[in-house]
C-alpha cells in the first residue's frame, strides 16, 4: 500500500524569510506562492533527510550552497520553452530587425543579440537559425554569436548539451540543416554551426550588466512574470542602459514594461528604445 505523502510545513517567520531572502538575492516575488513552495520543496527536502524547513532553511542561509540554491530555483520557477515560442516575435525579427540591423552594422559586421533568461537553449538557438538564415553565404563575414543567460546551471547543461525533441511543426528544412538526428529515437542534437554561435553564460538578472557591447537586441520573455512591479522596473532600466540607441526588447505576451518613458511599443510586446 502507498504510504500517503504529506507536505512539511513552513512557519510564518520561515516563510518570510525564505521570500526576502529570494527577493533580494534574485529578484523572484514569491510572497503569495506559499503553498507551491511547500508542495514542491518537500519532497526534495524529505529526500535529503529534512524533517521540516527550518532545519533547511537554516543550512540554506549559512551556507549558501549552491546546490542547495539551485534545487529552491529550479522548484520555483518554471524552465519551460520550446522552439519557435510566440512565433510572430521571430517573423519580425526576421522581417523588420535583421535587415535594419545588417544595414546599421554594414561596416564592423557585429551584431549583439542578449537572450536573458534562455532556460534550456530553445530560444538562442532559434535565433541562431535565423540569423544563420539571413545571413547565408556571408554568415562567416558577420559576428552574429548570440549571449545566452539564465541563473540555473541545470537549465544551462541542457542548452549547452543542445539535445532536442523538436516540436512537429518545425521546418523539415530546419530539421535538416541545422539538427542531427541521435540514431533510433525522435532526438536530435543542434548542429555545430548553430551550436557555436551561441556563448551560454551564468548570469543572475539582479547583478549589475556590464558585457563588453551594448546589445542591439535583448529577448527577455517570460522571465519578468516572476518579479514585482519595482524590480521590473529596475531591470527595465538596467537593460534600457546596456541596450543601444534604438535597439530592440523582446517581452512575453503575457508580461508589460508598465508606463515606462524609456521604451516605445512597435509591435506586440516588442519595444524600442528611446
Amino acid at each position: 500500500m502507498d504510504m500517503i505523502f504529506h507536505d512539511l510545513t513552513i512557519t510564518d517567520a520561515d516563510f518570510q524569510r525564505l521570500v526576502k531572502f529570494i527577493h533580494n538575492n534574485y529578484g523572484i516575488d514569491l510572497s503569495k506562492k506559499r503553498q507551491l513552495i511547500t508542495s514542491r520543496l518537500s519532497h526534495s527536502l524529505k529526500d535529503r533527510g529534512y524533517k521540516d524547513f527550518k532545519s533547511f532553511l537554516e543550512h540554506l542561509f549559512t551556507t549558501k550552497d549552491p546546490q542547495d540554491l539551485e534545487l529552491v530555483l529550479n522548484k520555483l520557477t518554471t524552465n519551460y520553452t520550446y522552439f519557435l515560442r510566440e512565433k510572430e516575435h521571430f517573423t519580425f525579427f526576421r522581417d523588420t530587425v535583421l535587415p535594419e540591423l545588417a544595414q546599421r552594422h554594414q561596416r564592423d559586421k557585429v551584431l549583439s543579440i542578449w537572450s536573458a533568461g534562455c532556460s534550456s537553449g530553445e530560444e538562442p538557438y532559434t535565433l541562431s537559425i535565423y540569423l544563420k538564415e539571413f545571413f547565408g553565404n556571408q554568415a562567416k563575414q558577420w559576428d552574429t554569436r548570440v549571449l545566452a543567460t539564465d541563473i540555473s546551471q541545470q537549465a544551462l547543461a541542457k542548452a549547452r548539451a543542445g539535445v532536442y525533441q523538436p516540436p512537429a511543426d518545425m521546418p523539415s528544412e530546419w530539421l535538416r540543416r541545422y539538427f542531427v538526428h541521435n540514431g533510433a529515437g525522435t532526438e536530435y542534437t543542434v548542429a555545430p554551426a548553430i551550436r557555436d554561435n551561441v556563448i551560454f553564460r551564468t548570469f543572475n538578472l539582479m547583478d549589475p550588466i556590464h558585457f563588453k557591447l551594448k546589445f542591439d537586441v535583448i529577448f527577455c520573455r517570460n522571465v519578468m512574470i516572476y518579479f514585482d512591479q519595482s524590480t521590473r522596473d529596475a531591470l527595465v532600466k538596467r537593460f534600457y542602459d546596456a541596450m543601444n540607441p534604438n535597439a530592440y526588447l523582446f517581452i512575453s505576451h503575457s508580461e508589460s514594461l508598465g508606463q515606462t518613458p524609456l521604451f516605445r511599443m512597435v509591435a506586440s510586446a516588442v519595444y524600442r528604445k528611446k
